[in-house]
Order: structure tokens, then sequence, then C-alpha cells
């Protein structure tokens, strides 16, 4: 019997990668202060890794699969399959990007305007290139933490992760440009990708865990409705697809069940209402599995 080493991000994205495996079926347990969850599928071990350091373990073969960022792989210039895309944060559901900030008021605007100046980031690898790329010399340093506070004082510009730019704004700097657009993804070693029994379990993997976001903005509808106000109805309930119908045991009358977007719910239920549809049940989802 064979064995899946997976790593989970630590970090930020680790309280929402368990939620995320739980919704696809999978119970993952952390005990305090321990990196080797527990996970109740006998052939997967979890270790929990940083985001930053996971592409290149997966690289290695040290790590079969793992979960991170594509920053991280683009830094980190790891050589691994991409398996597919997941976007899911700490808190949003947005993409995020790597930026190159300065402060209000400074002379750089552009990149050509970084010529000889000191830049402070966590992405080293990834701003070098890009430094070189625009044909630029600059001092790159790595920073720890708090970046954002360090121009114009310590450094001339940053290059740091924003989804809204807000963190940036406050802190008086200017978006200049976009060096990166990142979402997680689910990744593989490629020698595990060509082992049959590790490649069947991390395509399953995927399959749910995709399942999970697609539902996430999505619930399913119940309602009876007589069969002379059914197009009525059917007129205002937009769906995946077309609706199930179901005859109830009661002549006339029929059994409609159907997913749509959360947002349109409490717009259609009182045209749901008026157009004939009784015993309306709206229900949460764990996936849609498309």
């Amino acid at each position: 019997m064979g064995m899946l080493r997976l790593g989970l991000p630590k970090g930020s994205l680790e309280e929402t990668t368990v939620e995320m495996f739980r919704k696809a079926g999978y119970r993952v347990r952390i005990e305090s202060r321990s990196y080797y969850p527990s996970i109740d599928d006998p052939d997967i071990e979890c270790i929990l890794i940083r985001a930053q350091e996971m592409a290149r373990y997966v690289d290695e073969g040290i790590l079969d699969a793992g979960l991170t960022g594509h920053d991280w792989v683009v830094e980190s210039g790891a050589d691994v399959h991409e398996v597919c895309e997941l976007v899911y944060g700490k808190v949003g559901r947005k993409p995020l990007r790597w930026v190159l900030a300065a402060p209000e008021g400074s002379d750089i605007d552009s990149v050509k305007d970084l010529e000889g100046k000191r830049i402070a980031t966590e992405a080293v690898g990834m701003t070098e290139r890009y430094l070189a790329e625009n044909g630029v010399s600059a001092a790159v340093e790595f920073s720890w933490g708090a970046t954002e506070v360090k121009p114009p004082k310590l450094a001339d510009a940053i290059v740091e992760i924003t989804e809204t730019g807000s963190s940036l704004r406050a802190n008086n700097l200017k978006i200049v440009d976009t060096l990166c657009t990142t979402t997680t993804r689910l990744i593989a070693n490629k020698e595990s990708w060509k082992d049959d029994f590790k490649r069947n379990k991390v395509e399953r993997l995927a399959l749910l865990l995709q399942s999970v976001l697609a539902a996430e903005k999505k619930v399913g509808l119940m309602l009876n409705v007589s069969e002379t106000d059914l197009e009525k109805v059917l007129a205002i309930l937009p769906a995946l697809h077309k609706p199930t119908v179901a005859s109830l045991t009661e002549p006339g009358w029929l059994a409609l069940i159907t997913v749509v977007d959360e947002k349109i719910v409490r717009d259609i239920i009182p045209d749901l209402i008026q157009a004939g549809a009784e015993g309306i049940v709206e229900y949460a989802l764990n996936k849609v599995v498309n």
C-alpha cells in the first residue's frame, strides 16, 4: 500500500485549509506544537510547512504534493507539476498581487526610477528577476516583516503582497507596478505524479477541494409548486442546469430542487411565492461537483 506525503500550509492559510478539508470530507487535526497533523485517511501523511518553503520540498521529493501560493513557486524557481488552482485565502477569495510600492510624493513612478535605490521585500528572487528583466540595478534586501513601514527611511521602495492595497495606502504608499498575481495552487512532485497510486490520490483530493470552493457562494433550494404554476416559477428560477422536478403524492403538485447563487436568494424568494411556490427551503452546500 502506498502513502502520499502531503504538505499543508503553516501560518495564515492554516485554519482556512483545515476547514476546507473538513468540507471536502477529510478530518484534519492539528495538535498544539506538532507539525504532523492527523488526517482520517490512512493513505495520507500530512506535515505543516510554511507556504514559502513548500514548493522547494515538493520539487525535491521530500513531499509528494502540497498547497502553496503560485508566488512562492515562482520565488523558489521550483520545477513542480501544478495540479489545480484553488482561489482561497485567510479571509478573501480573490487573487493577491505582489506590487512595487513607493512613498506618495516620491520620484519613483516606474521601475526605471529604481536605479541605484534600495528595495525591501520578502520575495527577493522575484524582485531581482523583475529588475533584471527591466535592466535596472538596485539593492534588494530581505524583509522579515512590517515591510510597509520601511519607506522612506529604511528603504526607497518595497515589493509587497496585497489584495486591496488598503494597508499600503494607510502607510502613505502608492502602487507603481504589479510583479505577479497569485492564488493558492495544489502542486505535485513530477516523479510522484508518474506514480499511479499517488496521482490518483492527488486528483481525487483536487476534485473535492475544487468542489468545496465551487459551493461557497451557492445554496440549494427546495420548493413545491402546482403544475399550473410551474412555468411561471421556472421563469424566475436560475440554476446550474435545469432544476430537478419530481411529482408529489398529491395530484397536480411538483417538487423542485435546484442550486442558485446565494446572493440572489433574498430577491427571488418573494417572487417565487408570488408565482405560486410553497414550502421553500434553503440549505447550505459543502460541495458542488461539475
